[in-house]
């Protein structure tokens, strides 16, 4: 097999695995925005908030040490333990719920009947706001993740791939990191889809997000089922934020995998949660391929605006995206 077309399908396959961490993130947008209507800016910051508190809690750091360090002339900074990965988890899930629920408590529950515009700029509030607040509780340096995720090149898939090419060729380079996303996120996404057809929340769920008063009527609680996809929305920003902190490191800068997020919406519909999945996979697969075809002949670091170009095609062409609904206003 020719040397190039085995490096072109190790780079799809690396985009696979790449698209695969992208949905992880759309997927809290599609959560939030079908029940609700808002558009969550603050996904990507929630899940980087969930980040720092998993880390802040696995290694027994005390929440606003420097705060308080400030005020009291104090120096602690760690309780002195460390907390199992797994019990942390469960512990920052409940801060993430006890988050969904402050959400609604304090911001949205005052906006009902809102205009959209005013609604999004609460999450942009909001997203500046958790922003601030994840740097007062665990500080803003770089921290390192590690819940025992395997991470580094899978050398099963290299020694099972080198027999397809020649001497130079030592197999495909696909890292552990991305498969072991692959697979959570492929149990994530049928969790949810089970969850949403098959339980009486999932069906409460998707009555309110096709209409907020019949559902109302029938004697669902609007305040119930907010704070239940904002608290899974909460749980896919966990997981994302585990994924993505595990492969570069815990920082602010996670924060911006929202924008990363946004292409893939555009592509996949915002009311969709395959939508997302498969918006991901066309972003992460599409932007590997033009960089490793066309960048060479363009100077490279193409990366940066493909998937951006693309969703403008998509808005100009089918601005639904994919799988979204079409809506249609009477006037």
């Amino acid at each position: 097999m020719p040397d190039q077309l085995l490096f072109a399908i190790e780079v799809t396959l690396n985009g696979l695995m790449a698209g695969v961490l992208y949905a992880l993130v759309a997927l809290g947008f599609v959560l939030i925005f079908k029940a609700s209507g808002i558009f969550n800016y603050a996904q990507g910051v929630m899940a980087l908030f969930a980040a720092l508190t998993l880390v802040g809690i696995m290694e027994g750091q005390v929440p606003f040490s420097h705060l308080i360090n400030a005020i009291f002339g104090t120096d602690i900074h760690h309780f002195g333990w460390h907390v199992p990965a797994l019990l942390a988890i469960l512990m920052t899930m409940a801060v993430m719920v006890l988050f969904a629920w402050l959400v609604q408590r304090f911001i949205f529950r005052h906006l009902v009947n809102q205009e959209p515009i005013i609604l999004f700029m609460a999450t942009i509030g909001l997203a500046y706001f958790l922003e601030g607040v994840g740097d007062l509780m665990w500080g803003s340096d770089i921290k390192t993740l590690d819940i025992g995720l395997p991470q580094g090149a899978s050398l099963w898939v290299e020694d099972n791939t080198a027999w397809l090419g020649g001497e130079g060729f030592f197999g495909f380079f696909i890292d552990r990191l991305d498969i072991a996303a692959t697979i959570v996120a492929i149990i994530l996404v049928a969790v949810l889809i089970a969850f949403s057809q098959y339980t009486k929340q999932g069906r409460a769920l998707r009555a309110v997000a096709d209409d907020h008063q019949a559902a109302l009527s029938v004697g669902i609680s609007l305040n119930f089922i907010w704070v239940l996809v904002w608290s899974i929305a909460g749980f896919v920003a966990l997981v994302a934020g585990i994924m993505w902190g595990a492969k570069s490191g815990v920082q602010f800068s996670l924060s911006l995998i929202a924008l990363k997020a946004l292409p893939v919406l555009m592509l996949g519909g915002f009311t969709s949660i395959p939508g997302a999945i498969v918006g991901g996979l066309i972003i992460g697969v599409g932007e590997k391929l033009f960089e490793f075809f066309i960048g060479p002949m363009v100077g490279g670091a193409t990366e940066n605006w493909f998937a951006y170009v693309l969703a403008l095609l998509f808005l100009v062409f089918r601005p639904q995206g994919l799988f979204g609904e079409k809506i249609i206003e009477r006037v």
